[in-house]
């Protein structure tokens, strides 16, 4: 039987860490509010997860750490830049008058969906720090049956948090019943979108020196 301690200290630093407001997260809900393709989407950023977990509980952690390290810059400009990129997008759609924002913009098709949240999941050097690093260190001071209990537990964690949030947003959608609600629905992803981008920039060593001098 699963050790239950090991099990929930993996739930528990798990969502603690994906709690956190994301690039993905906020994809997620907004997908949720328009009600589109929510379960696939729930399911991809769910397994997602559960894979990085456990390349991380196996000791990949060890292994891609230098290299992470060596091409931090590089991910992390680049998803800075498609961030960037989408929330130039979705502030282009809150200033639009048409009543297409009535229903958050046409529906887009699952294949966009999931390459968006592909995107936003696994171009984001963060996500693997927190999963396969993070996790797979944390798991290291468990063995055998607790460390798949730890395993369990924190990708357990990821299935109940996007399910919780993406039909959460679901169950809220019908409040979002007017093309204004829509436009500050916009705007709030873009300018989220476009902070993320900074944060990742300024966490680049070229701007940090930069600064620092």
């Amino acid at each position: 039987m699963f050790g239950g301690s090991a099990f929930f200290a993996g739930f528990l630093i798990s969502l603690s860490l994906i709690l956190a407001i994301g690039a993905q997260n906020t994809f997620v809900l907004q997908q949720g509010l328009k009600r589109q393709h929510i379960l696939p989407l729930i399911l991809f950023c769910s397994f997602s997860d559960a894979f990085l977990i456990c390349l991380g509980v196996l000791g990949f952690g060890t292994l891609l750490e230098p290299i992470f390290q060596k091409y931090a810059d590089f991910m992390l400009c680049g998803a800075a830049i498609w961030l960037g990129g989408y929330g130039i997008l979705r502030l282009r759609e809150a200033s639009r008058s048409s009543v297409l924002a009535l229903s958050g913009d046409a529906v887009s098709s699952l294949k966009l969906v999931l390459s968006t949240a592909a995107i936003l999941t696994f171009a984001n050097p963060h996500v693997y720090l927190d999963t396969i690093v993070l996790i797979g260190t944390l798991s290291s001071v468990y063995a055998g049956e607790q460390k798949g209990a730890f395993a369990f537990g924190a990708m357990s964690a990821s299935f109940v948090f996007f399910t919780a949030l993406g039909y959460g947003a679901y169950l809220l959608s019908p409040l979002m019943t007017s093309v204004r609600s829509w436009r500050i629905i916009d705007m709030i992803t873009g300018f989220l979108m476009l902070g993320f981008a900074a944060i990742m920039l300024f966490q680049t060593s070229w701007i940090a020196g930069v600064l620092a001098s």
